[in-house]
């Protein structure tokens, strides 16, 4: 799964607040038209990202695997025809790059979940949105960013477990029922254990928060990010073909 991973490259050393308005500006300009050459040109965007904080697009996809099974099963199912069976690839072509565009939003995204720890995006959140609505929600992303890997690997230790007394042999309606009531229960365990800890070590709701930095490198990413959302809404408006 993909989660922060310290390291030394060019978007490690990136302000969290340069990289969230690059990648606002990133997503308004990959939602702007699903024309192949304007797709093509956000793509480049996306891999730049990619190699530049050294994600590996693999990783991406086994992280977001079923994300991406439900975004492409539609143009899977408009590529057969059934009378008589035939491969159409004309009538797949317009809706693979209609959802290729949220793949290119989550490589993007899943680049800046691996450089950026989750404090600095916590206080960013709260430093420019004001009031309880900014505490709450920084909160909120991140305690999802820290429970989320926690949950996923207790569910694929249940897996492992149930797969080694031979749970593999079981229905797969039972094997289901079998995970999501665990899963539940182990969410709820956590839940509990969370919420003690945090009583226990004085949770803040303003913590003291970590020092920005906001170099030369950080003005060029945010001026991308500014362009990126200035070509996106000409095309959208029309101001440009």
């Amino acid at each position: 799964m993909i989660s922060y991973t310290p390291g030394g490259t060019l978007a490690h050393r990136l302000d969290a607040r340069s990289k969230l308005l690059f990648q606002f500006g990133f997503a308004i300009a990959a939602f702007a038209t699903p024309t192949p050459r304007w797709l093509a040109a956000v793509a480049v965007v996306a891999a730049l990202a990619l190699v530049g904080s050294r994600t590996s697009p693999v990783a991406v996809v086994r992280t977001y695997w079923f994300v991406f099974v439900l975004l492409f099963s539609g143009p899977a199912i408009d590529l057969v025809a059934l009378s008589p069976l035939r491969l159409t690839p004309g009538p797949a072509v317009a809706p693979t790059l209609a959802v290729s565009r949220v793949g290119l939003v989550l490589f993007v995204g899943a680049a800046y979940v691996r450089t950026t720890p989750v404090r600095e995006t916590r206080a960013t959140i709260q430093r420019y949105v004001p009031g309880n609505a900014g505490r709450l929600l920084g909160v909120g992303v991140a305690l999802t960013a820290r429970f989320l890997p926690v949950l996923r690997r207790d569910l694929t230790a249940a897996r492992t477990a149930m797969r080694a007394r031979l749970g593999g042999e079981r229905p797969v309606t039972d094997r289901l029922g079998r995970l999501g009531r665990l899963g539940l229960v182990r969410a709820f365990e956590r839940a509990d254990r969370l919420a003690l800890a945090l009583r226990t070590r004085c949770f803040s709701w303003e913590p003291t928060p970590p020092r920005f930095r906001f170099t030369a490198a950080d003005a060029v990413v945010s001026l991308l990010g500014g362009g990126l959302a200035v070509a996106g809404l000409s095309v959208v408006l029309g101001l440009r073909p």
